[in-house]
């Protein structure tokens, strides 16, 4: 196993920045790179205020904080990543741009340095090929915000190596967090599961099924820490739109992107941090979806739509079911007291959800086609809880 004793980071953005926060409350050194001066230092100021928040809830000492930022420095130049044992990209999501990040990688980094991706969706594999070392690549994705999420996704590719695996998995455990280990795909686990949360939620609004606000609030009811529009705006719907395109390209019809979400990407509605998405954090005006009322909503519409991916996932060796609960619990705060998702869907009884399925694929379109393995579940009379078996044993 290669010990990890400096990180770099590259992108000072929110996501980096808030990354490289968490290597240094850690107590590893960390060097902060991006394209300009500026830039880095915006990263370093923002790392600074994560610290100052600390100190307001009596969580740390202004003499803490001094000591963490002394691990912490900034650069412009990848000649100062020539002694790290670990890198972290975290760029904006185009993978043309991380593929020459990544070859520069190669070139600059140590040959024992591990190089990872934050992506949220795109190529693992691609990036290993551009940094010619690919068996020390791998995707290391933290959830937004990092210094809150406890969750980290490790993406191995077919070229990573054992070492390069154990390794992610004790940095992680060092750095506090709880990391799952994902099968590589477009959007790994829980952007898999999460878009159609997002996704389903507009689709009902355009539907006529209820407001932005009442499906945000039936959702919270339900237990979510956040409704599925006031996260798409918190996220950026810069960033929802271009995972949800790849998630398109890659399973069809299940995952197509809402007319909605295109439109606001088209008015650079992007969310809280340009002053307005679902909902106006500004002077700009309140965005409304026109559609004529066809009923009542109802969670299920969306909680299906996501056990249904899930059992996709793990149709195609994406994770474990043990696995896919801890993520949903830790990625996304689904409902503590269900277990997670498969377990939730497993106290519903998936005979249930089956039936369900069918019903919103009549009236509501393919995207609701229940996967081979929940209908193969139902035959094989592995129901849930009723019948001690179902995605997890009751027994």
């Amino acid at each position: 196993m290669t010990y990890i004793y400096r990180v770099g980071v590259v992108g000072a953005g929110a996501m980096g920045a808030g990354i490289a926060q968490v290597v240094t409350y850690a107590g590893i050194p960390c060097i902060l790179k991006d394209t300009s001066k500026e830039l880095v230092d915006k990263g370093l100021a923002t790392i600074r205020g994560i610290y100052a928040e600390r100190v307001k809830k009596g969580k740390m000492t202004p003499e803490q904080v001094e000591q963490k930022m002394m691990l912490v420095g900034g650069s412009t130049d990848y000649g100062d990543f020539a002694d790290v044992d670990l890198v972290i990209e975290a760029v904006f999501e185009d993978i043309d741009v991380k593929k020459k990040v990544f070859a520069d990688l190669g070139r600059a980094c140590p040959a024992s340095a591990i190089l990872t991706s934050n992506t949220s969706a795109l190529s693992i594999t691609a990036m290993g090929e551009a940094s010619g070392r690919p068996d020390r690549v791998a995707g290391l994705h933290f959830f937004y915000p990092a210094p809150v999420m406890k969750l980290v996704e490790i993406i191995p590719t077919a070229s990573s190596s054992t070492d390069t695996v154990d390794t992610l998995v004790n940095f992680c455990e060092s750095i506090r967090k709880l990391a799952v280990r994902v099968k590589e795909c477009a959007g790994f686990l829980v952007n898999r599961i999460l878009m159609p949360y997002i996704g389903e939620a507009i689709w009902a609004a355009e539907g006529g099924f209820g407001s932005v606000k009442e499906i945000d609030a039936a959702m919270v009811k339900f237990g979510m820490p956040m409704g599925p529009f006031l996260l798409a705006d918190t996220l950026g719907i810069d960033v929802c739109f271009k995972v949800a395109l790849i998630l398109e390209q890659a399973y069809g019809e299940r995952a197509k992107v809402p007319v909605t979400l295109k439109a606001l990407h088209e008015q650079k509605r992007f969310g809280r941090k340009s002053g307005a998405g679902f909902y106006s954090y500004s002077d700009q005006p309140e965005f409304t979806i026109a559609a004529a009322s066809r009923g009542d909503f109802g969670v299920e519409q969306i909680l299906y739509a996501m056990v249904n991916e899930a059992a996709f996932c793990l149709e195609d060796g994406v994770a474990s079911p043990s696995d896919i609960d801890l993520a949903m619990l830790a990625g996304t705060g689904f409902p503590p007291m269900t277990g997670g998702l498969l377990r939730y869907a497993d106290a519903v009884g998936i005979d249930v959800i089956v039936q369900r399925l069918r019903s919103f694929e009549s009236t509501l379109g393919p995207r609701f086609k229940a996967c081979g393995l929940l209908e193969r579940k139902v035959k094989a009379g592995e129901l849930g809880q009723k019948s001690k078996r179902g995605f997890l044993d009751h027994t």
